[in-house]
């Protein structure tokens, strides 16, 4: 594939863009009213790099993979995050890793780390199991043969348990169910706050602001009583959960801990990043899998012989490549994060041929660069195939749902452990079918990318 990052620098001052009469004020409506098809046709209108501008603000929008990488990851220490989205995250995040930037976010990602190696987290499938076997056989009611099924509230409370579960050692289904509430109505908050130069004091009587108050009130006092009862008693507290390597972190360079408001920054931020994207992953796949009976069934195949009727583990996963496949692209299709966070550049960038100017903001979308058609044969169908061992992999920079340099997802071994445990043990017990009527599926921004109007399924014992 052809790039333009082959291509030598230019003079041209500035890459090709939409018009940006009345100060870019149409541009932005557009983006609000459907950011996916907006940045979609931005694409197919101006090429791999498209400029904009919108009042004050300058950006250029990158949609080839080596241009992303050349951006991401050769020129990752030119970039901050935007700080409208930071502000707005630091709401809910604090001074989190999502949040901060330069030393501090170097130094909390090195001591978060270790407790995000493959190997740590392969010690949290057993939680993710016992999570699942409840939820999942009580999806269908005892004694009967099926039962249509909210699969986003299924997929919401699971994966909120095992955030529980794993952070807390807890077991409390109602505080789950709470939660992932609480994390959902925060995601749709933030996406419309992204829209605004500023946000206005949340004690306003202003349409979602007292939801969003509630919500915040929700985290803050459930993450908060949990740190509290394990100060209260930390000798009788567990040892394997995430909270207790958060307060057993040490810098290695200086032997410091975590302050105390970094810890709940972090749980804080580990209820939204460890719930929500998992829980939209499995949606989006459990949708498609019903689509696609053929596929499903090819699937389903690979657990039956490889698993039986025993639980999963993650010895498992190297021998269950097609269900691997089916996560990855339906993670292609639909990625969980379909808008990577907007970053500033804060020196010139050379970006293929143009040299992007210090202040610069910089868009990067997977939705776009995951349904490219030089990449993707037949972009918009799902063919888990192109994941299978064997396939040529896609270009890198192509398939993103993680994102990639320095700031790459922290969590993603985690998160693919948890999908692969989550999705064999449906597909033990159940075969999904679709309503017979069933419209296509509109996909929403919020912070992750939503199903218009959820999915339901009919989940048959098998």
């Amino acid at each position: 594939m052809k790039t333009l990052a082959d291509t030598p620098p230019t003079s041209d001052t500035r890459p090709p863009g939409p018009s940006h009469r009345w100060w870019g004020l149409p541009l932005l409506r557009a983006m609000h009213a459907d950011y996916l098809g907006f940045t979609a046709q931005l694409h197919c209108d101006h090429g791999d790099v498209s400029f904009m501008r919108i009042g004050i603000e300058r950006g250029i929008d990158v949609f080839d993979p080596a241009l992303v990488r050349q951006v991401l990851v050769d020129q990752a220490d030119r970039l901050v995050r935007w700080e409208r989205g930071m502000e707005i995250f630091e709401q809910v995040f604090g001074q989190s890793v999502l949040v901060t930037e330069g030393d501090t976010w170097q130094r909390q990602r090195r001591m978060l780390q270790p407790a995000f190696t493959p190997a740590r987290v392969a010690g949290y499938a057993a939680l993710m199991r016992e999570a699942a076997e409840g939820a999942l056989d009580a999806a269908v009611p005892a004694g009967a043969a099926d039962a249509w099924v909210d699969m986003d509230a299924l997929f919401s409370g699971l994966a909120m348990d095992v955030i529980m579960r794993t952070l807390f050692s807890s077991r409390a289904p109602a505080d789950a169910l709470d939660a992932a509430h609480a994390v959902q109505v925060l995601s749709a908050n933030a996406m419309e706050e992204m829209f605004w130069p500023m946000s206005l004091p949340d004690w306003l009587p202003l349409p979602g602001k007292a939801a969003k108050r509630r919500a915040l009130r929700q985290l803050r006092g459930l993450v908060g009583r949990h740190i509290q009862a394990r100060a209260a008693s930390p000798a009788e507290s567990p040892r394997g959960d995430l909270l207790a390597m958060l307060l057993s972190l040490r810098d290695e360079e200086t032997g410091a801990p975590l302050s105390e408001a970094e810890v709940f920054d972090q749980c804080m931020v580990t209820f939204q990043a460890g719930h929500e994207t998992t829980a939209t992953a499995l949606l989006w796949w459990s949708r498609l899998l019903a689509e696609h009976p053929g596929e499903a069934g090819l699937v389903r195949q690979e657990v039956d012989a490889v698993l039986g009727d025993r639980a999963p583990g993650p010895q498992d996963m190297a021998a269950l490549p097609r269900l691997t496949a089916s996560l990855k692209e339906a993670m292609r299709l639909y990625p969980p994060v379909a808008a990577l966070m907007t970053r500033r550049a804060t020196q010139d960038l050379q970006v293929g041929r143009w040299t992007i100017p210090k202040g610069t903001l910089v868009r990067l979308t997977p939705w776009v660069l995951q349904r490219d058609a030089r990449v993707f044969d037949a972009p918009d169908t799902f063919r888990p195939d192109r994941f299978m061992p064997g396939a040529p992999p896609p270009a890198r920079g192509a398939w993103m749902p993680f994102g990639t340099g320095p700031r790459v997802c922290i969590g993603q071994h985690f998160a693919m452990l948890e999908m692969t445990l989550l999705s064999a043990m449906l597909l033990q017990r159940y075969t999904l079918e679709l309503p017979p009527d069933a419209a296509p599926v509109r996909p929403v921004m919020h912070v992750t990318l939503r199903p218009e109007g959820g999915v339901r399924l009919r989940l048959r014992r098998r």
